[in-house]
């Protein structure tokens, strides 16, 4: 049975036009009123996902926790959006979410996010306050990093296929990409 869903015409779109989507295995996301629509992430993706939250989670400090998307973060009336990962301090999150920037967002790319990844969501995660960022690539096999300095993303650590990095920031996780191959 298809599901049709209206897009508001005369406005940009928010938050509460997001509960209206169907759930037919897409994710859908909002920055700044503008809808982003990806298929369900692949087989690779899905497994560095899992082991990457494994070894986060291994890591994480009582007081802090791990999510994996679809888990939604609204970021303001016109943003919400589901990171592949991210960390959060425990107090902040609700059942429905975190309102309000996480403290680590994590992106792995996919071909119908990389444009994304790499564009908007850089710029809406600086933005928003969001302290870290890390776009896991699985196709060069790289893991960049960046912190939020005086408002800007900074990039603070560009890792190989096969080196081992040891981010300090939210918590201290030693990582490795072609380690997370599942």
């Amino acid at each position: 049975m298809a599901v049709m869903t209206v897009v508001p015409e005369y406005r940009p779109m928010v938050v509460d036009d997001l509960d209206d989507m169907p759930d037919d295995g897409h994710r859908y996301e909002l920055i700044d009123g503008v809808l982003i629509v990806s298929p369900a992430p692949g087989n690779t993706h899905q497994g560095m996902l899992g082991t990457l939250h494994v070894v986060l989670r291994q890591a994480c400090p009582s007081h802090l926790r791990v999510r994996l998307a679809p888990f939604d973060v609204t970021l303001a009336g016109d943003t919400r959006v589901q990171p592949d990962i991210l960390v959060a301090a425990q107090a902040a999150l609700v059942e429905r979410g975190l309102f309000g920037p996480p403290l680590l967002a994590v992106e792995i790319l996919s071909p119908s996010t990389r444009h994304y990844d790499r564009g908007m969501k850089f710029l809406r995660y600086a933005a928003a306050g969001i302290p870290s960022y890390w776009i896991l690539d699985p196709v060069d096999v790289r893991l960049t990093v960046w912190e939020l300095v005086d408002g800007e993303y900074v990039e603070v650590a560009s890792v190989d296929a096969d080196e081992h990095w040891t981010a300090t920031a939210p918590f201290e996780v030693t990582i490795c990409p072609v380690e997370l191959f599942d």
